[in-house]
């Protein structure tokens, strides 16, 4: 990931800075996943976590 695109995976929510997008299980913190809609993927090592019907809505 560039550095130009890093503001993208934290949003600020209260006055706190919060990631938008999990961190990968497998390859840990600093390996954010790219939303796909129904589920969760990194682009390192493939690793990928379906959404359940409460993720959905709250990405939505």
């Amino acid at each position: 990931m560039s550095e130009k695109g890093i503001h993208k995976q934290y949003i600020i929510k209260d006055g706190k800075l919060e990631r938008r997008l999990p961190f990968c299980n497998r390859c840990g913190r600093g390996y954010f996943m790219a939303d796909h809609g129904d589920r969760y993927t990194c682009g390192r090592c493939g690793f990928t976590i379906f959404k359940t019907d409460a993720r959905k809505r709250q990405s939505a």
